[in-house]
Parts: structure tokens; sequence; C-alpha cells
């Protein structure tokens, strides 16, 4: 049967990620070298994924849901190097099991997560058999903020805040923090899709894969000091989040690179793509060097600069978390 022309080979896939190396590719990440360091098989490293397509934008804020969702594919494919983008949803997740999106949106609607982006991903996930698909954030005001509409029971789709489960009881506890996690997340999904937003935090520095899932507990509040270190990473390493989020699509069909969380538009750029990774550290790794690259065109300080670096990110990694990589020469870049 004739392949879809929208549709790529793996080996076409690996043939763009070097043709497309260009500026992101090349960028340097870090002391420690490039990304694709030859000397480290690709099996040992993390990859993510860079999905770029301009066609996505119909107007300043409008985006073309069918272009959004080809642009899905093409990421989603590429991150699971597989030949299909319905293969690579089957090893999302499994029929039967609920899958939660948990969308961030605290910047309203110019600066959230994208209901064209949450469509696409939910189509997409019934065309693979999965039926009972939830999407959430901390609160229905913050949703529906963000276009979302809130859809709480008598649906196998639904979409609703921690607001309508609550927390438990109980508190989770790793390294220095301790909260009580959404019911949403511990008692509903049996697996989760984080889908944070490529911007700038104005204390934390970025806030992307990692700090998203802030979102899943009652005292995000408490744990800001220090730029976020060691508590993004520990609030990650609670036992539910590290077993049940497989997957990460940060949403940069806009992006912000000063004033964050909030929405700063005289700092928002249209970087018209998708990250996406099974690695949040590698994830957020990668998109912290790019926000540091438009800040810099921008003629601003870096981050270290301006002491609110991402430091959070290396202590995810580190020895006592395990959760994923930031080290450039175990990252695979793919740009497709």
């Amino acid at each position: 049967m004739r392949r879809p022309p929208h549709l790529s080979t793996r080996r076409s896939f690996l043939k763009q990620s070097f043709v497309l190396g260009g500026s992101l590719a090349a960028l340097q990440l870090g002391d420690g070298g490039t990304l694709g360091s030859a000397s480290i098989p690709d099996a040992e490293r993390s990859r993510v994924v860079i999905a770029r397509d301009a066609g996505i934008r119909t107007a300043a804020s409008s985006f073309d849901s069918g272009r959004v969702a080809l642009l899905l594919d093409r990421a989603l494919q590429a991150a699971y190097d597989c030949d299909s983008p319905h293969e690579a949803w089957k090893r999302v997740a499994h029929p039967g099991e609920v899958v939660g999106l948990k969308v961030n949106c605290l910047g309203g609607r110019g600066n959230a997560t994208h209901p064209e982006l949450v469509e696409a991903i939910t189509e997409r996930l019934r065309q693979a058999g999965i039926t009972e698909i939830v999407t959430w954030e901390r609160q229905n005001s913050d949703l529906e903020r963000a276009r979302f509409k809130i859809v709480e029971r008598a649906s196998s789709v639904r979409c609703f805040g921690n607001d309508v489960m609550g927390f438990e009881d109980d508190l989770a506890t790793f390294g220095k923090a301790g909260s009580l996690l959404c019911r949403t997340l511990t008692q509903v999904c049996d697996a989760v899709i984080n889908l944070p937003v490529l911007k700038d935090h104005g204390i934390a520095g970025v806030t992307l894969a990692l700090k998203s899932m802030f979102g899943a507990i009652h005292n995000p509040n408490k744990y800001h000091t220090n730029c976020g270190d060691p508590y993004v990473a520990d609030v990650n390493a609670f036992a539910p989040i590290r077993q049940k989020v497989r997957l990460h699509i940060c949403d940069g069909m806009n992006a912000q690179y000063e004033g964050g969380p909030s929405f700063m538009p005289q700092w928002m750029w249209p970087f018209n793509g998708l990250l996406v990774s099974r690695d949040p550290v590698a994830l957020d790794y990668v998109g912290w060097k790019i926000i540091e690259k438009k800040r810099a065109e921008a003629g601003m300080k870096s981050l270290r600069d301006l002491k609110r670096e991402p430091t959070y990110i290396a202590t995810a990694a580190d020895a006592e978390h395990r959760l994923g990589t930031c080290d450039p020469n175990r990252i695979v870049q793919v740009e497709v």
C-alpha cells in the first residue's frame, strides 16, 4: 500500500535530522559539548524531537487544526523512531487505560497549552483504541481562561480541574518536598501525557516539562525558593508522577522568553513548533537553551547572569533523582 505523502519512513526521518541540523542542532548546549556525540550509541541517549511548521499559523493567534495534527504526527513518529504515528501512539498507552492530558493554563489564553493540540492528541489516542481521556489542570477557572470546556461527567472525554476531585489525604514525600497529590492523577489516570508550554519563569528560570507537574500538587507556592531547586526535581520524583507520566509534548506554537509565567505579549515569539520526549530532563535542557538563544538574540542577559538559572534540571538528573539526563552528549536532538 502506498504511504500517504505526509508520513515518512524511519530512515527518511533520520535523514531529515541531519539535513535540518541548522541552528538548533548546532546549538552549543553547555560546557559538556554539543548534541549528537558519536562516542555514545543512540540507544543509550535520550531523544528530544523538535517539530516546526510555520504553516500551522493562520493568523497572529489562530492555528490550522489540520496542520497541527500533521505536525504532531511527525513529532510522535520521530520520538518513537517508528514507521507511522499510529504505531507511536500505540506505544504511549494501551486500550483499557485512562489517559490524562496534563495541560498548563496558568498564562491564560495567550500563553497556555492550545486546545487545537489537545484535540489532535485526543483524536490520535482514540484512533489507537483509548476510549477514556481526561484533560486536567489546577482549577476549572484556569482551563476556561485557556478556552477549554469543562466536562466533569457523563462523557468518555472529560475536562476538569483539581478543584473537582480534590487531593489525597496523605502527603507524598521525597527529599525536601511533601505534598498532597491530586486525585485526578492518583485515582483516575493510568497514564499521563504532560503538555507544558515553552516559556520563561520569573523565579525558576523556565517552566517546561518538570515544573508543569506543580499542577498536580496542593502547595506549589512553597517550592519556588532557590529557583525551585531541589523542589521541582523532588516533586517529579513522587512515585505516582514518576510512574504514570509517560510522554512530554511541549507546546511551542507560541513561546515566551521573558516575563513568565504570566502572559507578556511583548516577549512572545512564534516558535511554531513542538518539543517531544519521553525524558523530561532532556526536554527541559533543550527547551532552556532555546529560550536562552532567543534571549541572547533580543540582547537580554542570560538566566545565569540574572541569578535564576534553572539548576533544578541538573538536580533532576542526579544520582538521587534519576529522572533523565541533562548531559548534552547523552541527548539526541532530532528536527523534523
